[in-house]
């Protein structure tokens, strides 16, 4: 297949993928009462609004009401806020903050109408899809590269073992080799990284090693946890900044951020005085007449003007109103060149940091910003690799002469709704390591789990090749120090603190059954959900720590109902 054809076909995908999201969200909108998707934990009903202040350029709302509310909208989210239809507003924002009882959402305007009776849904955005569309269609070398490898229309180079000296003297062998490898490969490298083997570890060490050698790096990946988790290794170590919506960032990261920098920065205080100036002048002009289309009568600016210099009117415009929408467009002239002239030193300020970064972090979409269109990167070092589809990591990739990826493809694919994109699930990760094998290496020492729970998926998908390492093989809650169970059987057996791994079997049960919720398509299980609320109970008295603790289950309703159960 051509690389011209190949990317026409991915771009039709992104669009049934896109379409499929939207059609989706807007079905379950039409289909779903305000208070049924309240529910579900996707709206929040009867919110009166608040202005509170301002963060980065956006306005922030204060949302609340008296009742409590449990929802699945949280920090990061975007959000449509509209007067009980939110089919018919398009007013967006993003969540920076959450309560029981209240939600603060940040906006670019808020309307007088957005404060009073409204209700938040969670909103499915296209500007990811926008974004991928419009790289594929000015798709760079690197990214046109980079689809020909796997179209096995050019065939990549030898990785080759570089030395390094390594910041981080922890690394077992397989890491070590990974990096080695990945700095000595000219055009892409695979970091192969299964369940707990430090892959972030090992990406960061890389990334470090990188700038050592005097090379600038885009390091991205699909979620913005990935990309935190990538900030936490790297702050205080080189020089970065990290892009997209501060909220989207953990609180404690709010430094790194583009937007904090650039508010920090010395040249960002006359930025201030400019736009409280325009604020302030914005208010004088307000005072006056605004010449609306059906105020000045087919008259521009400039006749507008120079009637007012004159004292007259025209075509039935009185020569007061002449005179007040003349002083109101010499007021806006001046409050357009003041945000003109602050906008100017903002992008000033942006580009210098940008420049100096040795790190620039984002989200695979957030690589799309204005802020580094026209920079080159010599490396793109991308993780979650394995769970991004091939447009969403080409946006990074097309601003790099290199690429070094990072995932697991034994692992799950990335979410595909349309039936018609589910091509959209092959990543290039899984492509380019059944084609090219030798460009990638696996780690295979494991710090997360019991030799026993990692002994199946090791064996089972990844030849029995990963090993745990001494200090977590045996781990039990024995080495937790927490007490022994003594709440009789079949509890004591349940809760053994030296057993790694217990099975609960429901089957002689008579209420062992799952069922529907009305108008749901999830699933839910009392008995299994009364069982995990009697156990996490019991583990808290043996005095497991909270934050030890974690539950897992397929469904959405199930989720709901143990929350509900464990509060």
């Amino acid at each position: 297949m051509h690389v011209k054809t190949y990317i026409a076909k991915l771009i039709d995908l992104v669009e049934l993928e896109r379409e499929a999201e939207i059609n989706a969200m807007r079905e379950e909108m039409r289909r779903l009462r305000g208070y049924e998707r309240e529910k579900l934990g996707r709206a929040i009903l009867n919110l009166n609004g608040k202005v509170i202040g301002e963060e980065f350029g956006f306005r922030l709302v204060k949302y609340g009401r008296k009742e409590p509310f449990k929802t699945e909208i949280g920090v990061g989210d975007l959000v449509l806020i509209s007067r009980g239809n939110p089919l018919m507003s398009d007013l967006v924002g993003t969540v920076v903050e959450k309560g029981n009882r209240f939600i603060v959402v940040a906006l670019e305007a808020v309307p007088s109408w957005a404060l009073r009776n409204v209700r938040i849904d969670l909103y499915a955005n296209d500007i990811t899809s926008r974004r991928q569309i419009e790289n594929l269609k000015n798709l760079s070398k690197s990214g046109i590269r980079a689809l020909k490898f796997i179209l096995s229309q050019e065939k990549p180079t030898k990785s080759t073992s570089q030395e390094f000296e390594p910041f981080d003297r922890n690394l077992n062998p397989t890491q070590r080799k990974a990096i080695s490898l990945a700095l000595g490969s000219e055009d892409f490298f695979l970091i192969h990284g299964p369940f707990g083997t430090g892959k972030t570890r090992t990406l960061a060490e890389l990334i470090l090693q990188e700038v050592k050698r005097g090379n600038k790096v885009l390091a991205t990946a699909e979620s913005n946890v990935a990309v935190d988790n990538l900030v936490e290794r790297l702050w205080g170590k080189v020089n970065l900044v990290r892009l997209g919506h501060p909220s989207r960032v953990s609180k404690h990261l709010k430094e790194s951020t583009l937007a904090f920098q650039v508010e920090s920065h010395e040249r960002y205080r006359r930025v201030r005085e400019l736009r409280n100036k325009a604020e302030r002048l914005a208010m004088m002009r307000d005072q006056y007449k605004k010449p609306t289309p059906q105020l000045r009568r087919g008259l521009t600016n400039k006749q507008i003007l120079k009637l007012a210099e004159k004292g007259r009117g025209a075509r039935g415009v009185p020569a007061k109103d002449v005179r007040e929408m003349a002083q109101w467009i010499t007021l806006n002239e001046e409050v357009q060149k003041l945000y003109k002239f602050a906008e100017k030193i903002e992008e000033e300020i942006v580009k210098e940091i940008v420049e100096k970064a040795d790190v620039v972090l984002s989200t695979n979409s957030s690589a799309a910003l204005e802020f580094i269109k026209d920079v080159e990167f010599d490396v793109a070092v991308i993780d979650e690799a394995s769970q991004a589809t091939i447009p969403s990591v080409l946006i990074p990739i097309a601003k790099a002469n290199r690429f070094v990826l990072a995932g697991d493809h034994k692992q799950l694919p990335p979410t595909i709704l349309s039936e018609e994109a589910k091509e959209l699930s092959e990543t290039l990760f899984e492509k380019l390591i059944e084609l090219y094998p030798d460009k990638a290496k696996m780690l295979e020492i494991q710090y997360r789990m019991n030799e026993k729970l990692m002994e199946f998926p090791s064996r089972e998908f990844y030849n029995g090749k990963i090993k745990a390492d001494e200090g977590v093989k045996e781990i039990t809650l024995s080495n937790l120090k927490v007490r022994e169970p003594f709440f009789g059987e079949p509890w004591d057996s349940i809760l053994k603190r030296g057993e790694p791994l217990v099975f609960v079997d429901t089957a002689g049960r008579g209420d062992k059954w799952e069922r529907q919720r009305k108008g749901s398509t999830s699933r839910e299980n009392p008995l299994e959900a009364l069982l995990v609320k009697e156990i996490v109970e019991r583990l808290l008295r043996m005095g497991v720590k909270e934050e030890w603790i974690g539950i897992i289950t397929p469904y959405d309703d199930q989720v709901d109902l143990i929350r509900s159960l464990i509060g």
